[in-house]
């Protein structure tokens, strides 16, 4: 019996390079959407929304002097060219595959429609949204946690390079505190960076449990999403 039926999967661009600082991991992306595959042979729906860190962050471009609802859009569209990558591995994997983008450009994606997004997903296609919320100022996170409330997913993975949740940094200090479980209210007590706080209190006010994992370990997902594991850290 599968936990979750439906889920949304945020990827950020960081992720998609690698070790790199910018542009593209391929092997690391192939292998992403290899788990990414084998989730959907098992009958779960699989929605995706990706960042674009590892082409331009608005507010860095905002420090240099940009204006910051023009480097946002920039950043919306990092998330495109993102999207495009992700479709064509998963394309090439036999996995069917629609771009939905929140900044109309229907040459070469469709718009984001609430309906037609739960089609797609019941007819089994992997769907990824990109553009962001289509506003400024709005992280992917946010974005990540608005459709994953108006698709009705089960649960939002948050994708990371970390296993999940410490009470702190565990780069900076060895001996940090796993926390494979928390609640919202303990979360927000202890000040834990689940997620940027738009995008927390859209989960919370929605009852979206969100799961933070490691997706460079390779099989975390599919022992995540087929084989039932706990793997990383619940907020519920």
């Amino acid at each position: 019996m599968l936990k979750y039926h439906r889920i949304l999967l945020k990827l950020s661009g960081e992720i998609l390079a690698g070790c790199e600082k910018f542009g593209f991991s391929y092997p690391v992306i192939n292998e992403i959407c290899e788990e990414i595959s084998e989730v959907v042979k098992a009958g779960i729906e699989v929605a995706i929304v990706i960042g674009g860190g590892n082409f331009i962050r608005g507010k860095d471009v905002e420090k240099q002097g940009m204006d910051r609802v023009q480097a946002d859009q920039m950043g919306m569209l990092a998330t495109v060219i993102n999207a495009f990558v992700l479709q064509n591995s998963l394309d090439r994997l036999g996995v069917q595959t629609r771009v939905q983008t929140a900044i109309e450009m229907s040459s070469i994606a469709e718009p984001f429609i609430t309906r037609r997004a739960i089609k797609h997903l019941e007819k089994g296609r992997v769907l990824i949204f990109a553009g962001g919320t289509g506003l400024p100022f709005f992280t992917t996170d946010t974005a990540a946690a608005l459709r994953a409330s108006e698709i009705k997913a089960d649960c939002l993975l948050k994708a990371t390079k970390v296993d999940g949740i410490y009470d702190d940094d565990p780069v900076k200090f060895p001996d940090a505190k796993f926390l494979p479980e928390v609640s919202f209210a303990e979360a927000h007590s202890l000040q834990l960076k689940v997620m940027d706080g738009a995008a927390f209190s859209l989960c919370k006010e929605n009852k979206m449990p969100i799961v933070i994992f490691n997706v460079r370990r390779r099989g975390n997902l599919t022992k995540l999403l087929i084989e039932g594991e706990r793997i990383g850290s619940t907020v519920s």
